[in-house]
Parts: C-alpha cells; structure tokens; sequence
C-alpha cells in the first residue's frame, strides 16, 4: 500500500467527478427502489420521536437516503466517498458518553440516553455546502447545541468551544493511512455555537444517524463548510482561546478557522462561486452564508471575511 504524507491529501482528492457521474447515472435508474433500502447501520438504527419539524428548514428538495449515506466524507474508515459506508460498520455506537467540561460551572458527562432526552428533537432540513464544491440537503433530526451548552453552565472565561471526535485505532484507519492527525477536533466561537442553527444531531430521515454519517451524535452548522461539522462527538470543552482544528492544522493556507461559505473567497485551487448538488448535473451559484446571512452575518459585523475565512 502507498502511504501518501499529508501534503499529498486533501479534502477534495478523493473521488474523481467522472466516477461520481457514471455512478448516480446507475442510481437514477434504480431510484424506485430508494424508499425501501434500510439505513446502513441495521443493528441500530432505530425511529426517532422527532416533536416537530423547524421553521428553520429550507423548503428545497430533499438529497436522496442513497446519497446521503453512500457519498460521505469521514475519513477514519477511508478517503474514498463510498468507503465510509462500508468500514464504518465496525463503529460501536453504544455505549456512548460525551464528556463536556473545561471554563464550566457544572461539567457533566451525558450517555447517548441523555442526549437523546435533553431537548425535544426536531426535524430541520438544511442545505449543507461542502468545500469540494458539491453540496446536499438533508432532514437532519436533533435540536440546538445551546441546549446541551446552558446544561453546564459556561463561565466568563468561555470564548470557544472545542469538539473531539472518536478515535478507535481497533476500528479505524491510522493517521499515517489517511494522512490527517487523529483525534479530528474542531471548534467555534461561543457565539456560533450559541446561534439557534447550530445543530446538536442525532438522526436523519426520521431515524438514528447512520455510522458513516457520524453515529451516534455529530454536530452541523449549516453555514460553514461541511468539515466544520464534525462527527461522532466524544468530549467538547469551553475554553478561553481559539482551539486546534483538524484541516485549519493540515493545510492552514487553504482551510480557515471560520470556513463560513462565501462564494467571493475561492480556494486556493478552485473558485468556490458554484457549486453542485447531488443527483444534479448542473452546477448553481454558491450563496453566501449557504443561505443562512439572515441568521447569522451579524456574528461577523465588521469582520474581514476574506482574511478570516
């Protein structure tokens, strides 16, 4: 096996476009039969008692299941985009715990059990926008991180929130394989994870998250590039200053701390001004924010989204 450095490994490199369009031209056909495919993780998935769904849904088309669970970036169970689907199988998903602690007045550690009980779910459909130019839209189920956030109390010292996900070298790849550092971690701004959109996710399409989509709870943060996302969350800390994030370590010139979607920045390697959704052929307008400026643009008044992207 050849071992690429990191250098040599982005987040865009990993399935060629033409390979994508020969696959869904197979998926189209058989597109019938969608509704009846069972969600990958069959041992757990299960119903959600999803309370309503959010007025801060979008009301455009829905991504397909099959797309959704089969065109996934998560690279500890593989670079390839149909990878996940397969090796992430081997991921336990319970016994789960999220440790969250650091500037706390009440840190706590919640089982998946808790998660799950904190605040009543909601289905909300957002548009998700990925760096690699293509995006999706997905009825994600769960409710706004803030909830979990007010359950510890943050201090005065509270300026970021840090994210860690699983690192289970039992089951997944190594750093050397994939060529990113493990544990992936992420962070926010207090604020951005404070906003309503900021979303706490435990299911989609009315069922528990599929392995491969980041079992059994991930983050989503609409607004921001698809990495900013991160998956199978197992601690979060309150701290005082910016924290490390995985992409904005491995290539800081072209992944940014914020990485809000903006269409006027382009990666260093391509423009980021259009973009495609999945089971689409044609490429749209990227839109700033991925849509979502109303709800969030203040949080960056007076900022240089350029230099901070």
């Amino acid at each position: 096996m050849i071992i690429r450095k990191p250098a040599d490994i982005r987040y865009s490199e990993v399935t060629p476009r033409e390979v994508y369009l020969n696959r869904r031209r197979f998926l189209t056909a058989g597109s019938a039969v969608l509704g009846a495919l069972a969600l990958p993780s069959r041992g757990r998935a299960a119903k959600l008692n999803v309370a309503a769904k959010s007025p801060f849904s979008t009301t455009e088309k829905q991504s397909s299941l099959e797309d959704i669970t089969h065109y996934n970036n998560y690279y500890e169970f593989g670079t390839g985009k149909e990878e996940p689907a397969e090796l992430a199988k081997k991921l336990q998903t319970s016994p789960w715990t999220v440790v969250v602690g650091g500037e706390v007045a009440k840190p706590k550690t919640f089982d998946i059990d808790a998660i799950l009980k904190l605040a009543p779910l909601e289905e909300r459909i957002y548009r998700h926008r990925c760096v690699e130019r293509w995006s999706i839209v997905v009825p994600w189920i769960g409710y706004s991180l803030s909830a979990l956030l007010k359950q510890v109390e943050p201090t005065s010292k509270a300026k970021y929130v840090a994210f860690q996900s699983l690192y289970d070298p039992k089951t997944m790849l190594s750093p050397r394989q994939i060529g990113i550092p493990l544990p992936y971690v992420e962070g926010l701004r207090l604020d951005e994870a404070m906003n309503p959109l900021a979303l706490l996710c435990v299911g989609l399409y009315g069922n528990t998250l599929p392995n491969q989509d980041g079992a059994p709870v991930r983050l989503v943060v609409p607004w921001k590039y698809g990495f900013k996302s991160i998956k199978s969350i197992v601690k979060i800390d309150l701290v005082e200053k910016q924290p490390k994030c995985t992409w904005n370590e491995v290539a800081a010139n072209e992944y940014g701390f914020y990485s809000n979607v903006n269409p006027e920045v382009d990666h260093p390697r391509w423009s980021q001004a259009k973009e495609r959704r999945l089971g689409e052929f044609t490429m749209r307008p990227t839109l700033k924010f991925n849509g979502y400026g109303d709800q969030v643009a203040s949080l960056y008044a007076g900022m240089d989204l350029r230099k901070n992207y």
